[in-house]
């Protein structure tokens, strides 16, 4: 995430959270630590997995105390261990305190999305994977992002085709209005959809909640003249199936709504001697 991205959408939905978190006072942090007073706390795993979101997580103590400073021991990407060091972040303890809830919960949100894209990924080599926060963790586990919102490209599901009166019309509307530099995506459910869009041309050709043998079938029907993606109750513990029928990319909503936390905690705070300061 660079400059401006976290400029202008990073720093706004952060300093929303904390807002949240603290719309009044902090009035714990207040109560022990009533004024300035400089300290260190360390960020520790609590489990294995892969760790995503480290400018996000320093990110909220230098929003609330420009002076922080955080040292990292690991990249986005890496793979942690229990009682792995990762961070030092040395700063304001009262923003230490404050921001630690918020930065934590969206350090264990994104480095859980990214583990569970890993583990998915390494079940399934390759995989095309269906905001901004989970899609970068999404492809820091290896993943791929499917679209961030509606303006990014034509997906026409069932709702699109019953509007336009079938898949061909469909797919005819989408072809004259979009860009040409626009692929053209068609849900289907029925072998007889998968029919009407290859012979409408559509590029790719999502496969929703299909059997094993019907997918098996579409792909031999569509040989190689559309993309092929298949989407519906795709999960950890049934993926592996899916690697010998030749769909092109597999997509799962199980990576952002079921993917568990990564067990982080932040321990040993501390105020700093004059010396350190």
């Amino acid at each position: 995430m660079n400059e401006i991205t976290q400029l202008l959408h990073i720093d706004p939905l952060l300093l929303q959270a904390l807002r949240e978190d603290i719309p009044e006072e902090d009035v714990s942090t207040n109560a022990v630590m009533p004024h300035a007073c400089p300290g260190t706390v360390d960020l520790i795993a609590k489990e294995d997995g892969i760790v995503a979101g480290l400018a996000v997580y320093a990110r909220v103590f230098t929003l609330l105390d420009p002076g922080a400073k955080v040292e990292f021991f690991c990249r986005d990407g890496d793979t942690v261990q229990p009682g792995q060091k990762l961070a030092v972040v040395t700063g304001d303890i009262r923003a230490l305190l404050s921001g630690e809830r918020v930065a934590l919960n969206y350090l264990q949100r994104m480095s859980g999305i990214a583990t569970y894209t890993h583990q998915l990924s390494a079940l399934l080599e390759g995989t095309g994977i269906n905001r901004i926060f989970e899609k970068y963790a999404v492809r820091v586990g290896g993943g791929s992002n499917h679209r961030t919102g509606l303006s990014d490209g034509v997906l026409l599901k069932d709702n699109h085709i019953g509007a336009a009166g079938g898949v061909a019309k469909a797919v005819k509307m989408a072809r004259q209005y979009a860009s040409f530099v626009r692929k053209i995506e068609v849900e289907v459910e029925t072998l007889e959809q998968v029919k009407e869009a290859v012979e409408a041309g559509a590029d790719i050709i999502m496969l929703d909640n299909m059997s094993d043998e019907d997918m098996r079938k579409a792909v031999t029907l569509i040989a190689g003249r559309a993309k092929t993606e298949c989407s519906g109750n795709v999960t950890r513990e049934n993926i592996a199936r899916l690697r010998d029928i030749g769909i092109d990319y597999v997509s799962s909503g199980a990576l952002t709504h079921s993917a568990p936390i990564l067990d982080l905690s932040m321990k040993h705070l501390r105020p700093l001697t004059a010396e350190e300061a």
